[in-house]
């Protein structure tokens, strides 16, 4: 029946899904664009058509679905679709759970999920990024630089999380 209901909710959202989101990839800047489809279906990536709501939709599908909405700014439309992951352990939704609370204004909320993002991957840097960007948004310098340190730690200076969340502390420190 809680099923039942969220399918309904997200029923209710989806005649909103009219501006085509941009898929930036795992933060990787990419240019595709993620097709809109019509009221009660959504983006099947291996149909490579919108298909009913109500069909199983793997999990890959959701994630490439809800990040893309969320980088979109449709947050509470990625909210909505990511929570349809069958696997509520996978990393990556997690954290685009937290980013879409993050950026709607539910900065606590987006830290749980983040948090939760990497009791499970710990080496996920994206998170990482991502929650040091949520620290400097509670004025939590210290612990943006700790997520830093730990970016550093796994992929060194030259990644593109590091420098990312580098560049927001600077930022930050510098008014």
């Amino acid at each position: 029946m809680k099923r039942f209901a969220k399918t309904l909710h997200v029923f209710a959202i989806l005649p909103f899904l009219a501006a085509p989101a941009m898929a930036a990839g795992d933060g990787g800047g990419s240019s595709d664009k993620t097709p809109t489809c019509e009221t009660g279906k959504v983006w099947d990536k291996d149909k490579n058509k919108c298909v009913p709501k109500t069909s199983a939709l793997d999990d890959e599908s959701i994630y490439e679905y809800g990040r893309d909405l969320a980088y979109a700014g449709r947050y509470d439309e990625a909210i909505d679709v990511l929570t349809l992951a069958h696997d509520k352990t996978d990393a990556r939704i997690l954290n685009f759970l937290g980013y879409a609370h993050r950026k709607s204004g539910r900065i606590e909320v987006g830290l749980g999920y983040y948090q939760e993002a990497i009791r499970n991957d710990p080496n996920y840097t994206l998170v990482r990024e991502y929650l040091g960007e949520a620290y400097l948004q509670l004025g939590d310098i210290a612990s943006a630089r700790g997520q830093l340190t730990e970016i550093k730690n796994r992929c060194g200076v030259e990644c593109r999380e590091y420098s990312l969340l580098a560049r927001q502390i600077d930022v930050f420190v510098q008014g």
